[in-house]
C-alpha cells in the first residue's frame, strides 16, 4: 500500500527547562506513517435516517417463514426486510459460515455442507432438504449462486415451494445472452450488432470478429458479473479471448457457450430497474449510473444519471418494461445498456434476480424492492403506477473490497477483521454489510466486504457525504479499497459527469497510486502530524508524572515546539505551540508553522479512539490511527494514499476470474512451484526464471 512516510523530532530551544541531548531527543522522536488512503465504519441495513421510505402493513398476509440461499450481506439485507414484515427467517449457510451475521439474523439456521460453494450454496439437494426440515413457505435467492438458475426454480415448484423471483421461462430467456437479444429485437429494443448464434471454436470466433470489425467484445452466453468477458482487439486476442471466457464460464456457470458482438468504444454503462407482477403490470423504476467498473465489475454506482435527459431516460425506461412484458416478467429485474456520447443506447443483457447496487434506486423512490418482490411472489399486484415514481435527491453506492487497489485496481484479499466500525453515525449513511469484528474474509467467497450509500437532495451532497462516510470507515485485518473509492469520488471528471467504462484505466493509465498530495493538503498533513505529535507527547508526560517517573521531561509550560519533520524524502521545520494540559482526551489549539507557513489546529485529541477530527484553517479532516507502539512511533492515514518477455507461463484463477501470468523479462524456467488446482496465496512463488 502507498504510504507517506513522516519522521518528526523535537528540537527544544536553548534555556528553555527539560532540554535534552541530541541523544535523548534521537531516543524519543517518534516515527509517523501516514498512509495516504482514506478512512473507514458498521451496519447491516440499519440507515442513519431513513433511507427508504417503504411502509409495511402487518395486516397484509404473504408468508410464514421465507428461507434465504444466500449468504452475507444480501442474506443480511433480506432478512431486514422480512422481519419488517413479520416473516420468519432461514438462513443457510457452509460450515465456515457457522457464526456468521445473516445467520445470527435468522430465526433458523440449517449448515447445508462444507465451504467450496458447490457443495454448499450451490448445493441444490442439501438447500431443498432444509427446506423440507424447516418448512419453509417460499425462497428468496438474493444474488449470484442459484438467484438465475431454473433448474433451482423448477425443483423448489415440485416442492410446492414459491421462488422469489421471476418464473423459469424468463429467466431462461434472459438468463441466455443469444435467445434474450432474439427477444430484445422483437420487442423493438435496440440492440448491439453482432453475431446471434453461438461460436463452435477459436477459428469461427476470428472470422466472425473479422466480419463484424474489430473491436469485438467475446463473452459468456450464460454469464453475468463481468465472468467470461474479453475484448478483442485483432485475431490473436480474439483466440486468447476465446479460450479464457469458455474456461470461466465452464467454471462459473457451468455452460461455456459463447457470442460475439461488436464493442461499443467508451460508453457508459447506464441500467433501467423494473417491477413486474403477475397480473400483466411492469414499471421501470427509473436509471442507475454503472459505469465505474474494472475487469468488466461495479465499482460506484449512483442514482440518478448524471448523463440523461428526460427524454433518454423515459425511452430507456419505455425499452426496458417492453422486455419484461415481452417475457411476463414478474418480479425486480435489471434491463442494462450501453450508452454512447451521443446517448444512442443498446440492450446488453437483463438480470433476472435484486441487483447488488439496488439500494442507490430505494434511496431515491422510496420502494422497498425486497418488499415488492415478496408481494409480487405471494400474488399481489403492483401497488404503484408509472407516474407514481418519483426521483427524489440523489444517491451513490461505493462497493467496499478486501482488496488490494494498487494491483490492477483490486486483487483479491484475505484476513480477519481485527476492527470494525462502520459510519452509520453520519447524517445520509446507509451500510449493507453482513460481516462484524473477527469476521474472516475467506479464499472461498466473494470479497465484499459492504456496500456503502450516501443519500443527498443533490448530487454534491451525496458526493460529500460519501467522502465523510469513507473517511469515517475503520476496517483492520485486511487491505481494503477504500483509498481507490474515496479517490474516484473526488476526481474532477468523474464530478463533472465526464466518465465511462474506461474511467479507472484512462485516469491512471499506469495503474492507481494513491493519493497525489497538493501542497495545501501537505501543509495540513506536517501540522495534524505535529499537533498530534506534540499531543501525544503530553499525554505519555502526564502519566509519567502520575508515575513518579524518574525519566527526564519536557515540562508542559514550554511554549513553543520545534520540531524537524520528514515527509517521504523532505525535510521541514514545524513550531508548534503548546496550550492547556493533557489527560485522556485532549483539547487542542494550536498554530502551527510549516515552512513559514502558519495554520491553525484545533481538536480534541483522543488517543484512544481510531477516528481522530481535527480542524484546520477551517478545514475538516479525519484522520485514523492505525496503529501505536510502545515505543512512542504512530501510523495514522490521511485522504485515504527461453520464455520471451510477455509469455503467458501460467493461468491464475481469483474469484473465478482467469488471470494470466507472463515473463516480465527474456529467460528459461528454472523451476515451478505450483501445478494445476493447487491454491496460492499473495507473494506465493509460482515460477522462477534465468
Amino acid at each position: 500500500m502507498a504510504g507517506l512516510w513522516v519522521s518528526v523530532g523535537s528540537r527544544v530551544a536553548a534555556g528553555q527547562r527539560g532540554q535534552r541531548s541530541p541523544q535523548q531527543l534521537m531516543r524519543s522522536a517518534a516515527l509517523w506513517t501516514l498512509q495516504n488512503v482514506s478512512h473507514h465504519s458498521r451496519q447491516h441495513l440499519m440507515v442513519t435516517r431513513s433511507l427508504c421510505s417503504a411502509a409495511y402493513d402487518s395486516n397484509e398476509k404473504t408468508f410464514d417463514k421465507i428461507l434465504v440461499a444466500n449468504r452475507g450481506e444480501i442474506a443480511c439485507r433480506v432478512i431486514k426486510t422480512c422481519k419488517k414484515m413479520g416473516i420468519k427467517t432461514v438462513a443457510i449457510h457452509s460450515d465456515v459460515d457457522t457464526s456468521s451475521v445473516h445467520v445470527k439474523m435468522a430465526d433458523e439456521a440449517v449448515c447445508v455442507g462444507p465451504a467450496p460453494t458447490n457443495k454448499s450454496y450451490l448445493n441444490m439437494e442439501a438447500i431443498l432438504e432444509a427446506i423440507r426440515k424447516t418448512r419453509a413457505q417460499a425462497v428468496h435467492p438474493g444474488y449470484g449462486f442459484l438467484s438465475e438458475n431454473k433448474e433451482f426454480a423448477k425443483c423448489l415448484a415440485a416442492e410446492n415451494v414459491v421462488f422469489i423471483g421471476p418464473d423459469t421461462h424468463a429467466i431462461q430467456a434472459m438468463g441466455d445472452k443469444i435467445e434474450s437479444k432474439l427477444l430484445a429485437k422483437k420487442a423493438k429494443v435496440n440492440t448491439i450488432p453482432g453475431f446471434d448464434g453461438v461460436v463452435k471454436d477459436a477459428d469461427e470466433a476470428v472470422r466472425i470478429a473479422r466480419e463484424i470489425g474489430y473491436p469485438v467484445m467475446i463473452k459468456a452466453s450464460a454469464g453475468g458479473g463481468g465472468k467470461g468477458m474479453r475484448i478483442a482487439w485483432d485475431d490473436e486476442e480474439t483466440r486468447d479471448g476465446f479460450r479464457f471466457s469458455s474456461q470461466e464460464a465452464a467454471s462459473s456457470f457451468g455452460d461455456d457457450r459463447l457470442l460475439i458482438e461488436k464493442f461499443i468504444d467508451n460508453p457508459r454503462h447506464i441500467e433501467i430497474q423494473v417491477l413486474g407482477d403477475k397480473h400483466g403490470n411492469a414499471l421501470w423504476l427509473n436509471e442507475r449510473e454503472c459505469s465505474i467498473q474494472r475487469r468488466n465489475q461495479k465499482v460506484v454506482e449512483e442514482a440518478p444519471s448524471i448523463f440523461l435527459d428526460s427524454e433518454t431516460r423515459r425511452a430507456m425506461g419505455e425499452q426496458a418494461v417492453a422486455l419484461a412484458k415481452a417475457v411476463k416478467y414478474s418480479s425486480a429485474g435489471t434491463v442494462e445498456f450501453l450508452v454512447d456520447s451521443k446517448k444512442n443506447f443498446y440492450f446488453l443483457e437483463m438480470n433476472t434476480r435484486l441487483q447488488v447496487e439496488h439500494p442507490v434506486t430505494e434511496c431515491i423512490t422510496g420502494l422497498d424492492l425486497v418488499q415488492e418482490m415478496i408481494r409480487v411472489a405471494k400474488g399481489y399486484p403492483l401497488r404503484h403506477k408509472q407516474a407514481d415514481i418519483p426521483i427524489n435527491g440523489w444517491a451513490v453506492e461505493c462497493r467496499v473490497y478486501a482488496e488490494d487497489p494498487y494491483k490492477s485496481f483490486g486483487l483479491p484479499s484475505i484476513g480477519r477483521l481485527s476492527q470494525y466500525q462502520e459510519p452509520i453515525h453520519l447524517p445520509g449513511v446507509r451500510v449493507d454489510s453482513g460481516i462484524q469484528p473477527g469476521s474472516d474474509i475467506s479464499i472461498y467467497y466473494d470479497p465484499m466486504i459492504s456496500k456503502l450509500i450516501t443519500y443527498g437532495s443533490n448530487r454534491t451532497e451525496a458526493l460529500k457525504r460519501m467522502e465523510d462516510a469513507l473517511d469515517n470507515y475503520v476496517i483492520r485485518g485486511v487491505i481494503h479499497n477504500i483509498a481507490l473509492l474515496r479517490e474516484v469520488i473526488i476526481n474532477s471528471r468523474f464530478i463533472k459527469g465526464d466518465i465511462n467504462t474506461k474511467f479507472l484505466s484512462d485516469v491512471y493509465p499506469d495503474g492507481f497510486k494513491g493519493h497525489k498530495l497538493t501542497e495545501s493538503e501537505r501543509n495540513q498533513l506536517l501540522a495534524i502530524a505535529s499537533s498530534l505529535f506534540v499531543a501525544s507527547q503530553l499525554r505519555a508526560q502526564h502519566f509519567q508524572e502520575h508515575e513518579n517517573s524518574r525519566v527526564p521531561i519536557v515540562k508542559p509550560q514550554v511554549a513553543n515546539w520545534e520540531l524537524s519533520v520528514k515527509l517521504n524524502d523532505e525535510v521541514h521545520s514545524v513550531v508548534a505551540s503548546n496550550n492547556g494540559k493533557m489527560f485522556s482526551s485532549y483539547l487542542v489549539s494550536q498554530q502551527v508553522e510549516v515552512d513559514g507557513s502558519k495554520l491553525n489546529v484545533t481538536s480534541t485529541w483522543n488517543l484512544a479512539s481510531p477516528l481522530l477530527s481535527v480542524s484546520v484553517d477551517g478545514t475538516q479532516r479525519t484522520i485514523q490511527c492505525l496503529s501505536r507502539e510502545a515505543g512512542g512511533n504512530m501510523s495514522i492515514q490521511f485522504l485515504g494514499t527461453v520464455v520471451s518477455e510477455g509469455q503467458e507461463i501460467c493461468v491464475i484463477e481469483a474469484m473465478k476470474m482467469q488471470n494470466s501470468m507472463t515473463a516480465g523479462k527474456t529467460g528459461k524456467v528454472k523451476s515451478v512451484h505450483c501445478k494445476a488446482g493447487d491454491t496460492v496465496g499473495e507473494g506465493d512463488l509460482l515460477m522462477e526464471l534465468q
